[in-house]
């Protein structure tokens, strides 16, 4: 299903991208397919990149615009029907890394850029799960640090989200390793607030 459409990048692995709404298609997306924690993908080049919204924000240009419109809404309807809907909801994504052509998981930075208007496509289930499962049917993040650095305040959050996205789809002693790896993102917020 796609969800939005790449509208630019803030670096390599940080992206942005326009929901698209009920001028693009028929039936928009629901706000809980683009919302903090979902992950994504675009197709190019063979592979599929993979990522996760870590955050948005409202573009609406209308507000504190006090001034009469030359166009009433009605005739705008007729005369430019692509300014009705000014408003909108951009989606900023970090790339998490690939699947291979033949749908390997490789998580790390993708090597090629991705182009403007490239789809974004909701990642079912079954391929978050698949993209989080390592060659021995283990649990794998080694995007961690990769979050953490290029996420900001949000990157804890989004971790955890994920963690506990993946918690119900491994086995048990699986489940033990991402509870350790969530405890380990409580230690430096936990320093940071005692003042010695």
């Amino acid at each position: 299903m796609i969800i939005a459409k790449i509208a630019g990048s803030n670096s390599h692995i940080d992206y942005f991208a326009r929901v698209i709404d009920s001028l693009d298609v028929e039936i928009p997306p629901d706000p809980g397919d683009h919302g903090f924690g979902q992950f994504v993908s675009m197709e190019l080049e063979g592979e599929r990149a993979v990522g996760v919204i870590y955050n948005s924000r409202l573009i609406n240009p209308e507000y504190s615009n006090f001034g009469p419109r030359l166009n009433p809404k009605p005739a705008a309807e007729i005369f430019s029907p692509d300014y009705l809907n000014e408003q909108g909801v951009l989606i900023s994504i970090a790339l998490l890394g690939t699947f291979s052509a033949v749908g390997d998981p490789i998580h790390g930075i993708p090597r090629y850029s991705i182009p403007a208007g490239l789809d974004v496509h909701l990642l079912d289930s079954d391929a978050v799960n698949s993209f989080h499962t390592d060659q021995n049917g283990g649990v794998q993040i080694r995007y961690f640090s990769q979050v953490l650095a290029h996420s900001g305040s949000l990157g804890v959050p989004l971790l955890e989200t994920i963690i506990d996205r993946l918690r119900s789809s491994f086995s048990a002693s699986e489940q033990a390793k991402l509870e350790v790896l969530r405890d380990s993102l409580k230690w430096p917020s936990t320093f940071a607030s005692v003042k010695l």
